[in-house]
């Protein structure tokens, strides 16, 4: 019994230390942009002082050049509307496409769904030359519009791949029996196939808005006013001038942006492991 007893503590022990170490590496990233946010250029800057903590008074400066001297309000509003403009446009294409080749295309559906995938594997430094002749010949170069027809290519297949698999989870038995109640096809996967697969749908929006403020070559390639420019073009260019980097600003913009993709992630976790394990069938 002391032996066993014993034994449950050591692996409680081994539990609580690997989670504490995970929380400690996850968390420290934040405490870095945090701290450097608020540091003064003279602390950060003097190689003597401790770089994780405040050797002198904290400053405002760093947020104050940041809302005043760039155009940073102006690139979260950006990017936040390409977002869900992307986030729409993949919803509307990933979901029929997705539920047609799972359950109406037969065997052929699956080679499909994977040949489908691997466009997204396709990497955007041998697409951008391409698509850009295409912005260019539809006259959207520096526009958001540009980003918001160009970002669906690689967010609608993985989509598509990702809801596969979740729909090929729910029992086709749910289907029939809503179609014996007097449901069509469509109504079926509107009124019964939807809110069952509510874990994939919302792990398809956080993947493809995550996506759309992590993307840079498109971003950099279509876009060149400071005023159209995305978080994650608009921070490195504006924010690293010659051989001058403003830290402070570059980690309080880093620290803002990130802090909202941050919060969803934690408020749907279990959602979001159950849409890509597919665990979620009801």
């Amino acid at each position: 019994m002391q032996t066993s007893l014993s034994g449950h503590a050591l692996r409680k022990i081994v539990h609580v230390l690997v989670i504490t170490v995970f929380t400690v590496a996850l968390a420290f990233p934040f405490y870095w942009m945090v701290v450097t946010s608020f540091k003064q250029n003279v602390d950060l800057y003097t190689m003597e002082n401790n770089p994780f903590v405040f050797n002198a008074k904290p400053t405002l400066d760093h947020l104050t050049f940041l809302f005043t001297q760039t155009r940073f309000l102006r690139w979260l509003g950006n990017t936040t509307f390409v977002g869900v403009a992307v986030v729409a446009i993949t919803l509307v294409f990933a979901l029929p496409a997705a539920y047609s080749l799972a359950r109406l295309s037969g065997r052929w559906g699956e080679r499909v769904g994977i040949g489908i995938f691997l466009t997204y594997l396709v990497p955007p430094t041998l697409l951008f030359i391409p698509l850009s002749r295409v912005i260019a010949y539809l006259g959207l170069q520096d526009s958001l519009w540009a980003l918001i027809l160009v970002y669906p290519s690689f967010t609608v297949p993985f989509s598509i791949w990702l809801l596969m698999g979740f729909f090929k989870a729910i029992p086709r038995e749910l289907e029939d029996a809503a179609m014996v109640d007097g449901l069509t096809r469509f109504g079926a996967f509107v009124k019964m196939v939807i809110p069952i697969s509510t874990s994939g749908i919302l792990t398809v929006v956080i993947f493809t808005f995550t996506l759309v403020t992590q993307e840079f070559v498109y971003a950099l390639t279509f876009l060149s006013s400071e005023a159209n420019q995305m978080i994650g073009t608009g921070i490195p260019i504006f924010l690293v001038r010659g051989d001058v980097y403003y830290w402070g600003a570059l980690m309080a913009a880093c620290l803002i942006a990130s802090l909202p993709i941050a919060f969803l992630y934690n408020l749907f976790l279990d959602r979001f492991i159950a849409g890509f394990t597919v665990g979620a069938v009801k």
